[in-house]
């Protein structure tokens, strides 16, 4: 009943995960794991080629550096979809705020913390914190609509698949894949997080040059539906916010070694966005400007 799709880049944590899907799944399911050790596939490339090679009706994209918690996940993440035919995307960490501002699922420079909702296990790879239980519900529902997830688990329809396929010509590496596809599918169907299933997850993710490069991408091609905004906050005072967000991601691009055309084309790009009001305009290239000038000096 669930084509499970993985691109594998170690072979301990792909066998691993295999045993533990074994033991929790609790459905017929098939696992399509592509070996991309050498890094020469993106995810979105390796995704869309399991996905051509599925049988089943759902599909589950997920990392290789987890462990699942929950008992008979699949029989959960059937039921869901059977009972919620609108949902095409289900996740377990996502945003019912999707900003303009360049960033990943979340923007927590956006005052939007009650549009947070997610239940997972943190384990850290890259700082020395305790592995943390993360959980986010504002509403206390068991399915909560959202506006893009995160990509560590990541599950939908053959249906809904079809509608929108991972942009495997845009996005070339590791990054960038979970909004992007979050976005797509928000075309015609909705997106979701479950509470119902647990995950633990390995890595907090490394966000570096590289995957501000292929978020920028994104948002070049999603600004015309920027924000996309599924909680009672106005616009109007979202945006004081989305200015702060904003120069908050230009002095990152300067001290990652961005051109200042980078720069530029970031805020340029922006301007198909119905909040890019002249107001924000002025703010964004004065900030640019303060860059410049500080760099120089």
């Amino acid at each position: 009943m669930i084509s499970i799709i993985i691109s594998s880049v170690n072979k301990q944590q792909l066998t691993d995960v295999k045993e533990n899907i074994k033991q929790t799944i609790g459905v017929a399911y098939e696992l399509i794991a592509i070996d991309n050790s050498s890094g020469e596939k993106g995810v979105c490339e390796i995704y869309n080629a399991g996905a051509k090679l599925a049988k089943y009706g759902i599909f589950c994209f997920m990392h290789e550096d987890v462990k699942i918690h929950t008992n008979n996940w699949g029989v959960i993440l059937h039921k869901i979809f059977s009972e919620n035919s609108e949902f095409g995307l289900v996740g377990i960490a996502g945003s019912q705020y999707k900003a303009l501002t360049p960033s990943s699922w979340n923007c927590y420079d956006i005052n939007t913390s009650n549009a947070y909702y997610f239940n997972l296990i943190q384990d850290f790879k890259y700082d020395s914190k305790e592995k943390t239980i993360s959980r986010s519900n504002p509403t206390d529902v068991r399915l909560a609509k959202v506006a893009s997830i995160d990509g560590v688990w990541m599950c939908c329809t053959r249906k809904s698949f079809q509608s929108y396929h991972f942009d495997q010509n845009l996005l070339k590496s590791f990054h960038g894949y979970d909004v992007d596809f979050s976005l797509g599918m928000n075309q015609n169907y909705e997106v979701a997080v479950t509470f119902e299933v647990l995950i633990e997850h390995f890595s907090e993710g490394n966000f570096d040059a590289n995957w501000l490069k292929d978020i920028l991408k994104v948002h070049k091609k999603w600004n015309y539906m920027l924000p996309l905004n599924f909680t009672d906050i106005t616009e109007y005072d979202l945006v004081k916010d989305e200015k702060r967000a904003f120069k908050n991601v230009l002095k990152k691009m300067w001290k990652l070694g961005f051109k200042s055309s980078d720069m530029c084309s970031a805020i340029y790009n922006s301007r198909q966005s119905r909040i890019f009001n002249f107001s924000l305009i002025l703010k964004l290239y004065s900030q640019l400007f303060k860059l410049l000038f500080k760099k120089r000096n």
